[in-house]
């Protein structure tokens, strides 16, 4: 690694719902400044965090081997790049699909983000496009022809109010526990559903 971090990202990433590392207030601290910065030099890190390069270097290193940080890369405006359209496409698949399932939506340039999820539906897409279009070509041209697949919904967003690059534990505020559930719905399956296959 050079004083300038690099862009290499591990093969393997932390997964949802697996036990986060413990980590103190200066490893939170260089990730705070991280998020402003991925390219921040490791004197100007240090200098922010106020540690030495050394202890710096040895921190971030330690992250990274973690697992915590997997890896650098560029923020951009998707607009303004090309793709003004954005969708969160919701599926739901046969049971025993999901290993071949995985693999071919890896593939699928279109797709920004896709995680697997409670509810009505077995998996959430982000993709993006270029017009209204394109959502609607992935949607019934793309997805849909899978035979991994029952069914499609697509939902076109219309605004991003908020996307951060991550969250952090400090991020969030301490809140007085609510007295109910309020508004909070969790929607059944319809019908049964095999367990997921392990990876």
């Amino acid at each position: 690694m050079t004083d300038r971090m690099s862009n290499e990202r591990p093969s393997d990433s932390a997964s949802a719902g697996r036990s986060a590392p413990v980590l103190d207030d200066i490893a939170y601290r260089i990730l705070e400044v991280l998020r402003e910065n991925g390219r921040l030099s490791m004197a100007a890190l240090a200098e922010r965090i106020g540690i030495s390069r050394a202890n710096a270097y040895s921190r971030v290193e330690a992250l990274i081997d973690s697992g915590v940080i997997t890896g650098f890369s560029a923020s951009i405006d998707p607009a303004k790049a090309g793709l003004s359209i954005g969708a969160h496409v919701f599926v739901t698949v046969h049971p025993q699909a999901w290993p071949s399932f995985r693999e071919k939506v890896r593939e699928m340039p279109e797709v920004e983000y896709c995680a697997v999820t409670t509810g009505e539906h077995d998996a959430m897409l982000m993709i993006r496009a270029t017009d209204v279009g394109g959502v609607h070509d992935f949607s019934t041209g793309v997805i849909a022809q899978l035979p991994e697949v029952r069914t499609v919904v697509s939902v076109v967003i219309l605004d991003e109010v908020v996307r951060r690059p991550y969250i952090l534990p400090t991020d969030i505020p301490a809140r007085a526990p609510a007295e109910s559930l309020g508004m909070t719905r969790w929607t059944p399956a319809p019908g049964a559903r095999e367990p997921l296959p392990p990876r």
